[in-house]
């Protein structure tokens, strides 16, 4: 994770960004502190990396690359209010002892657009991460990698239209090309499928960690459709993040075990 300790909106790359309208940093802070303190609260090991000035969205570190085992994938970011986002992130993986860390020379934003679920690893495509990632995943991790094309601008990333759930996924079909529902229907028959009203507010912008699935405490009906699987919900208020497009996941860059 990183403190947004120079988290802003001035520039606009999202639909949720209005440059216009003033951020409360200190509000920020405090969101994310607690965030923090709830994934440390239920048993969670949290890694920061020092947030730099000028790059007001690498409080986002899911969007910093994909580690899995010990190999690691850094991004290489779309935007180029966000490209030294990419070579940050890179050294911070660097200095994490792992066997194999590699810089993106795809166009991907992490885990943004890459979810491991299970063995493989669905990658969205449409607005920051190209196909030609996708490969380079598939062949860096030794794993399958399937692509998912996304058609809604308000749901640039995968991470905000689609939430792994150990073996299943919760996802928002209407962000999706028609070709992918049908893709992710019959890769996930028991897919939780979430309301417009809680994929507005990010609500697929979790994190489940197998039983706990931390999620923005402003949806509404995917708490229950959660608990009916056997989950525990755990709301947590990240509005001031959510003016640059941002709620826990993208807060989150998960340190995937190798199985």
């Amino acid at each position: 994770m990183c403190r947004p300790d120079h988290f802003d909106v001035y520039y606009a790359i999202n639909p949720w960004m209005d440059a216009t309208s003033p951020v409360d940093r200190d509000l920020a802070l405090a969101q994310w502190d607690t965030l923090r303190a709830t994934f440390e609260r239920h048993g969670h090991r949290v890694e920061t990396i020092a947030g730099e000035p000028g790059l007001p969205d690498m409080v986002f570190a899911a969007n910093g690359g994909l580690v899995i085992g010990e190999r690691a994938l850094s991004a290489r970011f779309a935007n180029a209010e966000r490209a030294a986002e990419g070579p940050a992130y890179h050294r911070w993986l660097t200095d994490q002892r792992l066997t194999r860390v590699h810089a993106a020379t795809e166009t991907n934003e992490g885990e943004g657009d890459f979810a491991v679920v299970g063995n493989r690893i669905l990658a969205g495509s449409g607005f920051r991460t190209s196909h030609a990632a996708h490969r380079e995943a598939e062949k860096f991790f030794d794993r399958p990698v399937i692509s998912l094309d996304l058609v809604d601008p308000r749901f640039y990333h995968l991470d905000t239209a689609l939430m792994p759930l150990g073996d299943t996924i919760a996802f928002y079909p209407p962000a999706f090309t028609p070709d992918s529902i049908r893709l992710l229907t019959a890769l996930y028959p028991d897919a939780l499928i979430a309301t417009d009203a809680d994929a507005n507010v990010l609500g697929l912008n979790g994190v489940c960690d197998g039983y706990h699935v931390f999620l923005t405490g402003r949806a509404t009906t995917l708490p229950a459709q959660l608990r009916d699987r056997g989950y525990l919900p755990i709301g947590i208020d990240l509005a001031e993040l959510l003016k640059a497009g941002g709620s826990v996941k993208c807060c989150t860059m998960e340190l995937h075990p190798a199985h």
